[in-house]
C-alpha cells in the first residue's frame, strides 16, 4: 500500500487530526515504514502452526453480568462531555 498525500488527507479526516504542513512529508515516510513492516508479516511461513485465539489453554474466569446504575457517576462523566442530552453523549456523525 502506497501512502501519499491523498491517503494522508483521508486519514486526517477520519481521525479528526490535523497534520501541519511542515510535518506531512515526515508523516508519510513514517506511515510508509509502518505499512512496509506489517507487509513483511505476510512473508512468514505459518505452515504447521495451529491457528489459535489465545496462546494459553487456560480460560478466563467468568462472572455474572450485573448492571449497576449510579446516576451520580453518570452525571459526573457527562459533565465533562462537550455535548450531552438525556444522559447520552452527543457525537458527530462519522460514517461516510
Amino acid at each position: 500500500m502506497q501512502i501519499d498525500e491523498t491517503l494522508l488527507q483521508r486519514l486526517e479526516k477520519l481521525s479528526y487530526l490535523e497534520i501541519p504542513q511542515e510535518h506531512r512529508k515526515e508523516m508519510i515516510v513514517q506511515l510508509s515504514e509502518i505499512v512496509s513492516f506489517v507487509d513483511n508479516l505476510t512473508e512468514l511461513d505459518t505452515d504447521g502452526v495451529e491457528a489459535t485465539f489465545a496462546m494459553s489453554d487456560v480460560s478466563t474466569r467468568l462472572r455474572d453480568d450485573v448492571g449497576i446504575v449510579e446516576r451520580s457517576i453518570n452525571d459526573d462523566i457527562l459533565a465533562h462531555a462537550p455535548h450531552s442530552q438525556e444522559h447520552f453523549f452527543i457525537v458527530p456523525k462519522i460514517i461516510e
